[in-house]
């Protein structure tokens, strides 16, 4: 039997290098094979692929901007209490249609009485010393003065009785105008007098409503610019009537319009205040309500481009040009949006110009592309969002 190698371990060492040398031979086969099949992938993409591009039409289009508004009745009146009283009857309901004149509450009135009848006893009392002084001054047994002092009381008891019987009525308290009842603040068995923090209640006229809104300076610039005319007052004759949102998102069944405009500007906001009237014969818009005014404004062959074609940058809209086949950034001012295209003003993007019509926010500015005319309308009708 031979004897085993004493060099045995020296043999093991050198055998599983050559094991990793080889190993690590054909890990780098693959990594260059990869690295080649990554290079003719990107000499592949580095060719233009086709993209959608348009030309920038003209078009007439209408926008609506868009304004809180608080509604009010036409006529809305406070009901108060002329006199202190309890509360001894409640004759109508909220919501209740009433007539001017109609008697809403009515105050207990024997405290009142009283003091009527009283006062009632002083007239005639006064009378009574009038018509004895009379016949004596006739006959020179008395001074005119006593007379005269007799008739001045005699109307001072007349007119402090006339006050208590205008109190008595004062009692009963009556509907200001032709409305609606609001909410009743007081009720039965409740005192009540002319310097409550809060009305009994307030009746409101709605056959027409009042929708009033503010306009920030610009916007009222660009309003009053827009319109016909050369005073306020003709300027917003000849504006077209405006539109109501609902407070559940409808558009209210009628339209208005602009009656009034501040004469100045709010310090406070900075802001103009207008006010539009609606008719309101179904009583469908109460006092108190709130809801958008609409301000049509319309842009007559304007440029457009479709909101699809447009990428968002440092708080910029941009559109990608078409120059040749390069692709080359450009802002755009957005003036309005109109059923998913961008009304733009002017700039360096112009009406005729050819532009990307979708994937912008795929490329990069000088990306190389295959332009492939479309119709707008394919773009403006694409529900496809592009990432």
């Amino acid at each position: 039997m031979l004897p085993f190698p004493k060099n045995i371990n020296i043999l093991k060492n050198k055998k599983s290098g050559f094991i990793l040398l080889i190993i690590f031979a054909m890990l780098l086969v693959v990594a260059c094979r990869q690295s080649g099949d990554q290079g003719q992938q990107r000499g592949g993409s580095s060719q233009p692929q086709p993209y959608p591009v348009i030309e920038i039409p003209r078009m007439t289009l209408t926008t609506w901007r868009a304004y809180p508004a608080n509604i009010e009745g036409t006529n809305s009146s406070e009901v108060r209490a002329k006199v202190s009283g309890y509360i001894t009857k409640v004759l109508v309901e909220e919501g209740q249609q009433v007539r001017k004149g109609q008697v809403l509450f009515e105050l207990e009135t024997q405290s009142m009485s009283a003091e009527a009848d009283a006062l009632q006893a002083n007239v005639e009392a006064a009378q009574l010393e009038v018509d004895k002084l009379g016949p004596l001054v006739e006959q020179n047994i008395v001074s005119p003065v006593q007379l005269r002092t007799a008739e001045a009381r005699l109307a001072q008891a007349r007119s402090s009785y006339q006050s208590a019987v205008a109190s008595i009525g004062y009692a009963s308290i009556k509907s200001p105008v032709d409305g609606v009842v609001g909410t009743i603040h007081y009720r039965k068995g409740a005192l009540v007098n002319a310097q409550d923090r809060l009305p009994l209640t307030r009746v409101s006229a709605i056959g027409k409503v009042y929708a009033r809104f503010a306009m920030n300076e610009k916007d009222f610039i660009t309003f009053m610019n827009s319109a016909d005319g050369h005073t306020i007052d003709e300027k917003i004759k000849n504006k077209p009537k405006v539109k109501l949102l609902l407070a559940n998102g409808q558009t209210y069944s009628h339209e208005g319009i602009i009656e009034t405009v501040s004469g100045d500007i709010d310090p406070r906001t900075g802001t103009v205040s207008f006010r539009a009237t609606f008719d309101n014969p179904e009583g469908l818009l109460r006092d108190g309500s709130s809801g958008t005014v609409l301000l049509p404004e319309a842009f007559e062959n304007a440029p457009v481009v479709p909101a699809l074609s447009t990428f968002e940058q440092q708080n910029k809209t941009l559109v990608y040009v078409v120059q040749g086949d390069t692709l080359v950034a450009a802002a755009i001012d957005v003036l309005a949006e109109v059923d998913k295209l961008y009304v733009i003003g002017k700039g360096t993007v112009e009406a005729g110009t050819i532009i990307l019509a979708k994937g912008a926010n795929k490329l990069r500015p000088g990306t190389r592309i295959k332009p492939q005319q479309v119709p707008i309308d394919s773009i403006t009708q694409s529900f496809t969002t592009v990432f």
